[in-house]
């Protein structure tokens, strides 16, 4: 079991790897969020209702999240653009399944971030796009689900937006947190350069 683990870690990390940080960067990111996907039935059970059916239809996004790198490897822009889109398209799907009262909505904040922080200052226009894309979804859909697929009393649902605002939350800071790290990276070398440059 442990080698199977092992050997599974080792072949999503070469599947991740990509020598442009921002799109290896997208690559965790996407299959992170793939990962978690199974688990989000598991905690509706847990901590929400034993009614779970509206969240296996989450699992349609799946592929998209898992495409990421593939797609990176063909056309890094596109690989980085189909992160937020799945985002997106993931939120807009549980929003009608789950309705607003689920807080589900609160997912497109990452989406924004992601795609602000994924492109560079010549690549800007794509990352503001995707979040103007991200909050206009927010503003022309947020009154227009209609009745939830998922059918909870006003507990569940505060229950369930709950784990939506940590869940949100936590991806949030841990896409802030690989950011950081880039930066970090970008520092040391440019220390590096100037220390070579001045000796």
């Amino acid at each position: 079991m442990i080698f199977f683990l092992k050997r599974l870690t080792a072949m999503a990390r070469a599947y991740a790897h990509h020598p442009d940080p921002r799109v290896a960067a997208a690559n965790v990111i996407s299959l992170l969020v793939a990962s978690n996907q199974p688990f989000y039935p598991i905690y509706l059970f847990w901590l929400v209702s034993t009614d779970i059916t509206a969240a296996w239809f989450t699992f349609l996004s799946t592929p998209l999240f898992l495409a990421v790198p593939a797609v990176a490897r063909w056309n890094s822009v596109a690989g980085r653009a189909l992160l937020p889109m799945a985002g997106i398209g993931n939120t807009v799907l549980s929003a009608w399944l789950f309705g607003t009262a689920s807080a589900v909505e609160i997912f497109l904040v990452p989406c924004g971030i992601i795609a602000l922080l994924l492109f560079r200052p010549r690549e800007r226009v794509a990352g503001l796009a995707l979040t103007a894309l991200a909050f206009g979804v927010f503003l022309l859909l947020h009154d227009a689900y209609g009745q939830p697929f998922a059918r909870y009393d006003a507990a569940q649902f505060a229950a369930l937006a709950r784990l939506n605002l940590v869940s949100a939350g936590m991806l949030t800071a841990f896409v802030t947190i690989l950011f950081s790290g880039l930066l970090a990276e970008a520092e040391r070398s440019a220390d590096a350069a100037r220390r070579e440059k001045a000796g």
